[in-house]
Order: structure tokens, then sequence, then C-alpha cells
């Protein structure tokens, strides 16, 4: 077996139909497997996949296990010779998997390869190449900038949009599209669950560059991925803020992880009345009020750093739930 591909799914039936579809067009030169595992998903019509496409291995979990334990108990199941965690909301329009197969296999190295990742309208999404987070680059996050000046090193996304196929040097891809050898996933011990949501998949590529791989984002491989599709956007924001704050701790220290937390406190205050300083004077001038989403996004951030909903968002990692696991239709 060539690549086992993992895949995730919470209450994302329609998109998972089309991912699925979509592998089994693209990838006849190698030989893979699909492996869905089901997170407890609330509309409970995760057979309908297993039942549509022969062939698919299907885990159902009883409880909801977080990103990175389903991904992990997807690859206790798995048996390629690389594996790719791919998100059921993404779509292949060309050969992109055996493209990053074929990089994988030819990069001396390689730790973890990601890919150009497209909105549904085909443009590209920054986030396919990322930087460990840091308090310089986290306050001065912006899309605007990013897209600016592309190449700045705090963010160093000029990959994205080179013209050039090889290989980049990157420090972190994707956990929509990230693909590995089994023995390297196996040795730096899989997904952290630590985490539930979110930064995972940053902490993945960090142990993996730490455990001496080098990570790759290769631009001659595109999928399409219709990003947060199955997560509201202020819930979105305060797991991802939680994730963050854990991942400065768990990698730089509770000292670095204190200041992280005040630098975004600080930062967040301030967006918040710059915001509140525009929307009073495009009122003031009949210019209307378009800056709903920011005045929500930067509260909920102030919300869960001030510790107003941090703790409590994150259920138990599912390492330490004591869950029954259907695996087609058997209890492990």
């Amino acid at each position: 077996m060539d690549v086992s591909i993992i895949i995730v799914n919470w209450n994302a039936i329609d998109y998972l139909r089309e991912c699925v579809a979509s592998i089994d067009k693209h990838t006849h030169t190698i030989r893979v497997e699909i492996i869905v595992v089901d997170n407890a998903s609330p509309a409970g019509d995760a057979d309908l996949i297993e039942k549509e496409v022969p062939g698919i291995r299907l885990i159902k979990c009883r409880h909801n296990f977080g990103f990175a334990g389903a991904n992990n108990l997807g690859f206790t199941q798995s048996s390629g010779e690389c594996v790719l965690f791919l998100n059921p909301d993404t779509k292949l329009t060309s050969p992109a998997i055996n493209v990053m197969l074929c990089h994988l296999r030819s990069l001396q190295g390689a730790g973890i390869v990601g890919c150009r990742l497209l909105n549904g309208d085909l443009s590209v999404q920054t986030s396919s190449i990322q930087r460990f987070p840091t308090i310089l680059n986290q306050v001065l996050q912006s899309e605007r900038l990013r897209l600016r000046w592309p190449g700045f090193s705090l963010w160093n996304i000029g990959p994205l949009f080179f013209d050039g196929v090889a290989p980049a040097k990157v420090e972190a891809v994707s956990g929509a599209c990230m693909m590995m050898r089994r023995e390297v996933f196996a040795a730096v011990g899989g997904f952290s669950e630590a985490y539930f949501m979110y930064s995972e998949d940053l902490d993945l590529c960090y142990r993996v560059k730490r455990a001496g791989y080098t990570n790759y984002y290769v631009g001659d491989a595109s999928i399409i991925h219709f990003a947060g599709r199955s997560s509201r956007p202020e819930w979105a924001t305060m797991m991802k803020c939680t994730s963050d704050l854990r991942f400065c701790a768990l990698n730089r220290g509770r000292a670095y992880g204190a200041l992280f937390r005040a630098a975004l406190i600080a930062n967040a205050m301030v967006r918040l009345a710059v915001i509140g300083a525009v929307s009073a004077f495009r009122k003031m001038t009949g210019g209307g009020n378009s800056l709903r989403e920011k005045t929500a996004k930067w509260r909920a951030v102030l919300k869960t750093l001030s510790g107003a909903g941090g703790a409590s968002i994150c259920p138990e990692s599912g390492a330490k739930q004591a869950a029954a696991v259907k695996v087609d239709s058997v209890v492990l």
C-alpha cells in the first residue's frame, strides 16, 4: 500500500462524499486506502459513506476524540508506506496526492510535505505555509500585511506566489493536508492529544523538525479546501487561542506562555479600540459599519485570553476518555 489517507469527519458528510469521489478520480496510478474516522457526528450519518463507497474503512467513535486523537486512531488501523492526513472539506482537481508522494519519496530527510491549498474561488489560502507561533508574528498578524509582503520573515509565505515548482523548506504546513512516512509519524509519537482542535498540526511539525527532519511545501500540488465550514467563527477563534497558548507553554516554557498571553491581551485591546474608533467615525460620516465580524473576533480573543472562555471550552483529550470505539462494527 502506497498511501493511507486518514480523514476525520464531524458532521461533514456532503463534503466527505465529494472528497472521496475526487480521490477515486485522481489516484489511479498509486495504491491507496481510505480510512474515515467519524468523531461522533451528531447527524449520525457516517454509515452512508461506507455503503456508498465500497472499500472504505469506517471507524465510528462514540465520543469526540478531537482532531488529534481521531487521526491517531486512524493511523493504528492503517498500513500504507506513507500516511496522508486530509480534511473532509477538501477536493482534488488533479493528481495532487501522487505529486506529494513523489516529492516525499525523493526528498532526503523529508518530514512532512504539504501542498497549495485553494479557496472555492481558486484563490490561494495563505495558511498553506505557517510559522510557529511567536509573540511578534501573532501581534503583527494581518492578512493584508501577509499579502502585501509575502516574503517577510515573520510569515514567509513567498513560495505560495512563486512560479517555480521546486519544494520549499518551511517550518509548518496546514493540517488540512499533510503527508509523511509512517515511520516518521510513529517515531515522533503521532499527534499530541494535549490539543483537542487547532495547533496540533503546528505541534506535529515542530516535533518533526526538532527530530531532525525537514518540512516541505510543494507548489506543484494543489487541492481545494472549503475551510471553516463545520465550526462557529467565535468558537473556532476561542479554540485557536487556547491551542496557541498551549503550544507556547508546551514547547517554549510556561514563562514564554505567560508573556504570550499578556502580549495578545494587549494586542486585542488595542485592535478593539481602533475598530471602535473607526466604527464611530464611519457612523458620524454616514459610511455605515461593516466591522462587526472583526469586533466579534477580537472580543472572542480577549474573552479567551483573559480566562473567561479558555479552560472550559476544551474537552478531555481522546487519550483520557474512557470511550468505546467501533471499527467496522467491531468494538475495540
